[in-house]
């Protein structure tokens, strides 16, 4: 069998079997490619339209490895993330497991693509990653600002374990502090950028995620009746923590509605993202 013919065969199934995606892939298509690709131990960055790339012979025996990687992603509903341990951002690959969400936080954009460079001055030297996760942000942060130190917040030690991981892998530990810590509450001094993906899932949706949402931790997803729980405490005590001239990059996802019916008198910079104008927004210390 050739490596299209298998590609486009994974898909059929996908299709088929009614899993969902949204946690490096939004279609079946670009699913099967990667879980394919992953199977026989080829770059995931391979040029699928080359005839000679989609052409190549795949053994019976590397159609089997592909097989089973298939069964278990539609046996267990589990993102194909977690099966393989590897995401990417923006790029850059990350190791995850089931400790941790599948890093997709569109404040990766917002740091990629430099739409918060303009709020940031010569003197931005502090950034906080609250609710770090597998450390996605913290490492992307370091990247894009050589001159800056991150601390890596999380509250779940099993998380921290996973950021670790991350940390060492792109050799930034000697820049990127982790601290287990509720919110703010083991953050000392002041920061110049504070990035937070909480978790701002409301209720209704919370019981209406599909199973590869369920199968990631709860606790880093779900935000109480309206999602806002845990940005109601950070909101409350992030001017303590923000220098003079310091801003906060928050993401919300489709939560607008009940942001602005929680905090009607703040005034947020919402920043454009592939996901629309109403996710990621800023506030200035102020």
């Amino acid at each position: 069998m050739k490596l299209a013919d298998l590609i486009q065969e994974t898909e059929r199934q996908l299709n088929e079997s009614g899993v969902h995606f949204g946690h490096g892939t939004d279609n079946a298509h670009d699913e099967a490619a990667w879980l394919v690709l992953h199977a026989l131990g080829l770059p995931l960055d391979s040029d699928l339209h080359d005839a000679q790339v989609g052409g190549l012979i795949v053994s019976p025996e590397h159609q089997a490895q592909a097989a089973l990687l298939l069964q278990k992603r539609i046996s267990t509903r589990q993102p194909l993330a977690y099966l393989t341990h590897q995401a990417w951002l923006q790029g850059v690959p990350f190791y995850v497991d089931e400790r941790t969400i599948v890093p997709r936080s569109l404040i990766a954009e917002v740091i990629a693509d430099g739409n918060v460079d303009p709020w940031l001055t010569e003197n931005t030297r502090r950034v906080l990653d609250l609710c770090t996760g597998n450390g996605s942000l913290a490492v992307l942060a370091a990247m894009a600002w050589p001159e800056v130190t991150v601390d890596a917040v999380d509250i779940s030690t099993d998380a921290l374990a996973v950021a670790r991981i991350n940390v060492d892998q792109h050799g930034l530990s000697e820049r990127i502090r982790l601290i287990e810590s509720d919110g703010f509450a083991q953050c000392q001094g002041v920061y110049d950028l504070v990035l937070c993906n909480p978790p701002y899932v409301n209720r209704a949706s919370m019981e209406a995620l599909p199973a590869e949402f369920q199968a990631e931790p709860s606790l880093a997803l779900a935000g109480g009746s309206d999602g806002m729980d845990f940005i109601r405490a950070m909101l409350a005590a992030a001017p303590r923590f923000l220098s003079e001239s310091g801003v906060l990059v928050l993401e919300i996802g489709h939560e607008r509605e009940h942001f602005e019916a929680a905090f009607p008198d703040l005034h947020p910079v919402w920043i454009d993202t592939s996901a629309g104008s109403d996710q990621v927004l800023l506030l200035a210390r102020q």
